[in-house]
């Protein structure tokens, strides 16, 4: 047992302790302003609420979340909420998706069925991609369209001639 391991048992962390270090990292991310979340923690949970304008401001918020110690799950609640310029219609945003995955991801030919709802994209489809990254990649250039609200990517990766 290392030393800083020993100290960890003998004084285990505590929720407030997590809270303030999340509230910490969030003071550290340009994405993301402390003054639109609330952090709450039970457990190691933590619980993030309130209302920001873009979806990414959401998912940095969660991403610096989780890049603190002992938090074991992230339950975000935050509301995306676009207003102003961000806000756009369902039939806007499923053609700047479409733009965006044919201009600034790393995508095959076949198809990406796109679906918006209320500003929550769904991308499907069956592609033959060699890398994940390829997937992941799709999903990334979506959450940074503005008034994109939510992403599910249901994209399959299947190996090529497979």
């Amino acid at each position: 047992m290392t030393a800083a391991s020993a100290i960890k048992v003998l004084c285990p962390r505590t929720d407030e302790d997590i809270q303030r270090d999340v509230l910490a990292e969030f003071k550290c991310d340009a994405r993301v302003k402390p003054s639109e979340i609330g952090v709450a923690v039970k457990n190691g949970v933590v619980t993030l609420t309130g209302g920001v304008d873009s979806y990414t401001k959401k998912w940095s918020a969660e991403e610096a979340a989780f890049r603190v110690d002992d938090v074991t799950a992230v339950a975000n609640d935050i509301e995306v909420r676009p207003i102003g310029l961000s806000e756009r219609t369902d039939p806007d945003i499923a053609e700047a998706v479409k733009r965006a995955l044919e201009w600034g991801a790393i995508l095959p030919d076949n198809p990406v069925l796109i679906t918006v709802c209320k500003g929550w994209v769904t991308l499907r489809g069956q592609v033959e991609w060699e890398w994940q990254y390829q997937r992941i990649d799709a999903e990334c250039v979506v959450r940074r369209l503005k008034g994109v609200t939510g992403v599910t990517n249901l994209l399959s990766v299947n190996p090529k001639g497979a």
